[in-house]
Order: C-alpha cells, then sequence, then structure tokens
C-alpha cells in the first residue's frame, strides 16, 4: 500500500517540474478583476481528468484516484500555491457542487430510490418478484434478455433506470448466475443509449434546450436515425445474449459466475446493504406497486416543473422539466406511497418502515461520495477552461474536411465526456457549436453532426469511471464500481469503433437508411468474428 500511495504522489512533484520547465508563466498581480490560470483553455485542462481515470483503472481504487485529479486540478489553477489550491478543492469544488440545487436534488433522489428498494426488500417484495420471475424466466439467457425489456421500457431518466431495474432485476440475475459486472453492463447500456433516442426523456429536454434558434424537439426526433452509437450499443448487447458472446474481463467474470462467484473480486461494497426478504408476507404486488407509482409520480413530478398544470402541453413539458426537481418529488411521493401500502397490507410495521431509510442512505453512501468527487473534478476542469479548449479544436477542424466532420465530432465528444464524466455538458459545448457552422450552409449535415454529439457523448459518458450514470450503474447493480468499468470498456470500444466508421460513411451518403443498416452489419460482422475466436461462455 505504501508504494502504490508514494507512486500515485511522484505524479505531482512530475508534473511542477515538467510544467515550470517550460509550460507555466507566472500569474498576473493580486488584485486582477478576474483570476485566469497560466493554463486556461490549453490540452493541461484535461490532465487531471485523465490523470484521475488512468489511476482508478491501474490502482481499482476509485477515491483516492479521483481526489488525486481533484488536487492535481487545483494545483495547475493555483500555480502551485498552497493556500489557493486548498480554498480551490473545498470552497469552490467540493461545497460549491455539494450547495448546487441540482446536485442536491440528485443525492436526494438517490437516498429515496434506496430507502426504497430496502422497504421493497425487507417487504419480501423482491424476494416474491424473483421466484415469480423464476416461473417465466427458464435460462440465463432470459434473465439477461428480461433485464434489457425492463432497460428499455424506462427510458425516463438514466439515473432512474439504473437504480430502478437493478433493484428489480438482480434477485433474478442472481438466480440464474449473472455475474454483478454482466449485469452493471446490461443496466448502463439500457440507460444513456436508450434515454438519448427516447423522445419524451430527460435527456430530450436537455438536448433540446442546447438547440438555440432551432426547432429543437424536431432536430432531436430527426437525429434518432443517426444516433448510431446508442442503436448499435442495444443491437450489440442483444446480440451477445443472444449468440453467447463474452470476451475481455467479463468473460471471466461470467466463468466465475458459473461457478458461484457473482463478483470475482473482493471488492464487494453493497454486500452489507442486503436485507432479509419476509417472504411468508411478501408478494410480487409489494414491488410492482412501488415501482408502478415511482415511475407515475416521477413522470408527473417532471412535466409539473415544465409547466404541464399551467398550460403547457406535455411535449412542451418535458422539454423545459427540470429533471432534479421533478424526480425528487417524485420519488418522495412513490415512498409515500409504498410506506402506506405496507402498512395498509400490514407487511411491515411503522418503525420497520422507517428503519429503512437511514438503511437505504447507508446503501447509497458509496455511490454518492463518486458522484460527490467526480462532480468536483468536473468543476476543477471548468475552472481550467477545458471546454473552450475543445470547442477551439471542433471550430479549427471545421474548416476542412466537412464530410468527416461527424466522424470527427464524435470522436471529440468522446473524449471530452470521458475526460469531464459529462454527456449533458458535452451537449452544451458541442451543440452550439454545431449549428452555427452547418445551420446556413447545410440542414441536413447538421443533423447528422449533432446526433454525432449526443452519440459521442454517451459513448464517453459510458466509457468514463467518473461518469455520474456508470456510478449509478455499479449502484444498482451491486458491482465494484471499478469491475464495472473494466469489464464495459471492451464492449464500448467496439460499439465505438463501428460507429466511427459508420459516422464516416454518414458524412458523404448523408441517408440514415444506408449508413445505418452498413453499421448493423459491420456491427454483427464482428461479433460472429468474436463468437468463431471462440469468445462464448455458457448460457444454460
Amino acid at each position: 500500500m505504501k508504494n502504490k500511495s508514494q507512486k500515485r504522489f511522484c505524479l505531482l512533484p512530475i508534473l511542477a517540474v515538467m510544467l515550470l520547465a517550460g509550460t507555466i508563466s507566472a500569474f498576473g498581480a493580486e488584485g486582477e478583476a478576474e483570476y485566469v490560470p497560466a493554463v486556461y483553455a490549453t490540452f493541461w485542462s484535461l490532465v487531471p481528468p485523465i490523470v484521475a481515470i488512468a489511476l482508478a483503472l491501474i490502482s481499482k481504487e476509485v477515491y483516492s484516484s479521483l481526489f488525486i485529479g481533484i488536487l492535481m486540478g487545483a494545483v495547475l489553477y493555483s500555480n502551485f500555491n498552497f493556500e489557493t489550491t486548498i480554498i480551490h478543492i473545498f470552497q469552490d469544488g467540493i461545497i460549491s457542487v455539494l450547495s448546487d440545487s441540482y446536485n442536491v436534488g440528485i443525492l436526494v433522489f438517490l437516498v429515496i430510490l434506496g430507502s426504497m428498494v430496502c422497504l421493497m426488500n425487507k417487504a419480501g417484495g423482491s424476494a416474491a418478484f424473483g421466484q415469480f420471475a423464476a416461473t417465466k424466466i427458464k435460462s440465463k439467457i432470459g434473465a439477461q434478455l428480461a433485464t434489457i425489456a425492463l432497460g428499455v421500457i424506462i427510458f425516463i431518466d438514466d439515473y432512474f433506470n439504473c437504480l430502478t431495474v437493478g433493484s428489480v432485476m438482480r434477485p433474478v440475475t442472481d438466480k440464474f448466475k449473472v455475474s454483478r459486472a454482466k449485469l452493471s453492463y446490461l443496466i448502463d447500456a439500457t440507460a444513456a443509449p436508450v434515454c438519448i433516442i427516447a423522445p419524451i426523456s430527460s435527456w430530450a429536454a436537455a438536448v433540446t434546450g442546447f438547440v438555440e434558434g432551432e426547432d429543437g424537439f424536431s432536430i432531436f426526433i430527426r437525429a434518432i436515425p443517426y444516433n448510431y452509437y446508442a442503436i448499435l450499443t442495444i443491437i450489440m448487447m442483444i446480440s451477445m445474449v443472444l449468440l453467447r458472446i463474452e470476451f475481455g474481463p467479463m468473460k471471466t467474470h461470467e466463468i466465475n459466475a458459473d461457478s458461484g462467484d457473482l463478483y470475482t473480486t473482493a471488492g464487494r461494497p453493497y454486500a452489507n446493504a442486503e436485507e432479509i426478504a419476509n417472504t411468508t408476507k411478501g408478494t410480487v404486488m409489494d414491488l410492482l406497486i412501488p415501482i408502478l407509482s415511482l415511475i407515475v409520480c416521477c413522470v408527473i413530478g417532471m412535466i409539473y416543473t415544465g409547466g404541464f398544470f399551467s398550460g403547457a402541453d406535455f411535449v412542451t413539458a418535458f422539454s423545459n422539466s427540470d429533471a432534479s426537481l421533478g424526480l425528487t418529488l417524485g420519488s418522495f411521493f412513490g415512498l409515500v406511497i409504498t410506506v402506506l401500502l405496507y402498512q395498509i397490507r400490514r407487511v411491515l410495521s411503522f418503525r420497520d418502515c422507517m428503519s429503512c431509510i437511514p438503511d437505504g442512505f447507508k446503501a447509497m453512501v458509496p455511490a454518492i461520495l463518486i458522484l460527490t468527487f467526480a462532480w468536483t473534478l468536473k468543476a476543477m476542469t471548468d475552472s481550467l477552461g477545458a471546454k473552450f479548449y475543445v470547442a477551439a479544436l471542433v471550430e479549427a477542424s471545421a474548416k476542412g474536411l466537412l464530410n468527416f466532420l461527424p466522424a470527427i465530432i464524435f470522436i471529440v465528444g468522446c473524449l471530452l465526456a470521458f475526460a469531464t464524466g459529462t454527456s449533458w455538458g458535452t451537449f452544451g459545448i458541442l451543440i452550439p457549436i454545431v449549428v452555427a457552422v452547418f445551420e446556413n450552409t447545410n440542414p441536413q449535415l447538421m443533423i447528422i453532426s449533432i446526433s454525432a454529439c449526443m452519440a459521442g457523448a454517451v459513448c464517453g459518458d459510458h466509457c468514463s469511471p467518473i461518469s455520474d450514470t456508470t456510478i449509478m450503474a455499479s449502484a444498482g447493480a451491486q458491482c465494484e464500481h471499478v469491475n464495472h468499468v473494466a469489464t464495459q470498456l471492451p464492449y464500448a470500444v467496439i460499439a465505438a469503433v463501428v460507429s466511427f466508421i459508420t459516422y464516416i460513411v454518414a458524412g458523404f451518403v448523408q441517408n440514415a437508411w444506408i449508413a445505418l443498416p452498413f453499421g448493423i452489419i459491420l456491427l454483427l460482422g464482428v461479433l460472429i468474428v468474436l463468437k468463431a475466436m471462440g469468445n462464448t461462455v455458457s448460457q444454460s
């Protein structure tokens, strides 16, 4: 452990020498109206998240890796001034992100969902559903397809998708020996990729808001057939289940799961969150009614924040909704309905119901900690001007090779979302640039490029260890976070490479119904080759 720590902290003095040797110049005099760090909007603004991600993948320890990335960002911001570094980490970082109402709403939503999951487990609803599903689902393939189907159905919001699908399907996939790593992949691959092609979702609302001066919702609809990463990820996921294909680290996890080890590694941060189910009273309805009430209440909560009850139509209300507040309101009323249901049915005492609230909070502590650090790391990159550096790169590439621009934007979106851990932030940076470049010259290429931006953002978000959606998928599956990232990455890379090639084709033909079939055929060809190479596991 000491050697690992020494290796990590050696990065800082090495970086300091490099920066002082030729990159960082002295800051301006104190007292200026607006402080701008010397490395603002340069490549160095992306170094902190890159280091954090690399350390997380190498060390398999996410908390210290994220904090080192935060520390490095603060050091670069302060030009190695100790006092400014500390103030920037806490005042501009951790305290700032935990003071943001949107972020706090997401944390409250997490705690309430954790409490609901605890309630459903303690009431025996999850166990009863597992027993019911066992009579309908007869194989490992069936358990995985059922997980995918539920993930596609719950398309309202990716946070809601991750935690709900995980809590409902975990007992079923455990029964059929699906590894927690594979479950977290299925959850993650049906979260953002489904939400980004669902017209009625919080993601559609976010994208619509970034398309200024245009009919954002109409553009979102027209962009769906060009959202190759999302579509190909869903096709790839279903095809791998049906063809029994597993490769990379995931193959090891699945082989071990067949022997009864669902985790493979010693890291099991959610093991103590499991509740002993009261299977003598719990029924399937004790799971289905809370879940359905949660869905209905969250939809109502989101359209309420969008002004539906003040006269706005449903689509407009969803486009203008505040996902954080809407999900918080919806989950609160879902929790109230669940407690009332269990009181009426006498499944749990009121005291037992109340004890589930702190227990649910405890179950979500790992996810909350990682989210807080991830948001703080994003605040560090924002203070270093990372988005302006990336925007300049995209604008420079737009001056030539216009037909290759969708593929270029896809790659830039992947890298930016991977480094910052945010899809919506990537939308906000790239979409206005795309609109400005193409709106008066080539509307069709604008649609393709906007879709490439969305696909790249989802891809980077899907791969990034510091992405909130990736963290939620780990929490929903109760899987060690680094395990989820390491096993999912090879799958996401294949879908990304095929998507990149497909965007090159789309940039020239500018026809979704030519490029999309090409991408699907190419993806299926890759999967068939992988199967022929022996990358299969038992799916009985």
